[in-house]
C-alpha cells in the first residue's frame, strides 16, 4: 500500500486553513488552535514548508505565516515532496534516493518509471484549492 505520513496530511490541513485566511499572517499557535494539532508539530511543519517556499514567515508584532502563492498554484505534489521527498514508488525509479539492491540483475529496471510518472502527473493535477471544503468535486 502506498501511504503518506501523518505529517503530510497535517501539512495539507494547515495549508488549507491558511488558504481560508490568505491575507492574514497567522502564528503557529493560532494555526495549531484552528486545526487542533499540537503547536510543536505545526511549528515543525511550518519550518519545513518555509524551506520549500510554500509559506513565508514574517517577523514582528503583525508577523506570522502566509502562503507564498494562491491555493490554485500550490500543487499537492509540492506539499508531498516538501514533507516526504520525491515521489518514488520503488528504489529504481528516476529521482529515488533509495538504492535498488537487485538493479544489476533486475529485468524490470526502469519499467516502474511509467507508473511513477502517472502518479506524479495525477498529484500535479490536484491543487490545494481543490482540497478546500468549498472546492468543486471531481
Amino acid at each position: 500500500m502506498v501511504r503518506l505520513s501523518r505529517l503530510t496530511d497535517y501539512a495539507v490541513v494547515i495549508l488549507a486553513a491558511m488558504a481560508g485566511k490568505s491575507d492574514t499572517p497567522l502564528s503557529a499557535s493560532v494555526l495549531a488552535h484552528d486545526v487542533s494539532l499540537p503547536e510543536p508539530t505545526v511549528s515543525k511543519l511550518l519550518k519545513i514548508m518555509t524551506k520549500a517556499d510554500l509559506v513565508r514567515s514574517t517577523r514582528g508584532v503583525n508577523g506570522g505565516y502566509t502562503l507564498t502563492k494562491d491555493a490554485e498554484h500550490i500543487k499537492i505534489s509540492n506539499i508531498i515532496e516538501a514533507i516526504e521527498g520525491p515521489v518514488a514508488l520503488v528504489g529504481c525509479v528516476e529521482g529515488s534516493e533509495e538504492p535498488c539492491a537487485i538493479q544489476k540483475v533486475c529485468r524490470l529496471h526502469g519499467r516502474w518509471n511509467v507508473v511513477n510518472k502517472a502518479i506524479q502527473t495525477a498529484l500535479d493535477d490536484v491543487s490545494l484549492a481543490d482540497m478546500l471544503p468549498n472546492a468543486r468535486s471531481a
